[in-house]
């Protein structure tokens, strides 16, 4: 039996939080798998050597926009090292757990933020006046090439990639 998301990922899927763009960013980074689609860029500003704003763009599932809204609010306001010490586990604890085959979202957001903080102090460190944009390949320790299906945020039964509705539960799903 799959696991179903828990009531928290499917509050950050319905409502993210801190989405949107920072235009004068101190960091932006991004993080993309192309197998499964899955895009996640992070703004950051920063004071006093703290995230004093977080913001994301994220193009996915649903897991994947949860992730992406819980990071942020996980990381607002910490000092910078502590930010970069937030681990997929963490995120996957904080959201009540995450289905197995969702698991790589909680690192593609990870990463995404520490791509971030790495543009920020890359900017410093050579004085830019732009932060560089620090796009980051993701691990692949997931199998993407074997998963041509798409799991409902609701139920999380499998659906064919591209079905615009679940065969389950009939709510539409994200196909991508």
């Amino acid at each position: 039996m799959a696991m179903k998301y828990s009531e928290t990922v499917m509050e950050h899927f319905r409502n993210p939080r801190n989405v949107g763009e920072i235009p004068d960013a101190d960091g932006i980074g991004e993080v993309g798998n192309p197998q499964c689609g899955d895009i996640m860029t992070f703004y950051i500003k920063v004071k006093d050597d703290k995230l004093d704003d977080v913001k994301f763009q994220t193009f996915g599932c649903g897991a994947a926009i949860a992730v992406s809204s819980m990071i942020s609010e996980m990381a607002k306001g910490k000092p910078l090292d502590d930010a970069v010490a937030i681990s997929n586990k963490a995120v996957a604890e904080a959201l009540g757990g995450l289905p197995t085959n969702k698991m790589h979202c909680s690192n593609l957001g990870a990463d995404a933020l520490r791509a971030a903080i790495q543009s920020y102090r890359d900017k410093v460190a050579a004085n830019l006046a732009e932060p560089p944009r620090v796009k980051v390949e993701p691990e692949t320790d997931h199998d993407h090439e074997a998963e041509a299906v798409c799991h409902c945020p609701y139920c999380d039964l499998e659906n064919p990639s591209d079905a615009p509705y679940c065969t389950s539960c009939g709510k539409p799903l994200d196909t991508h």
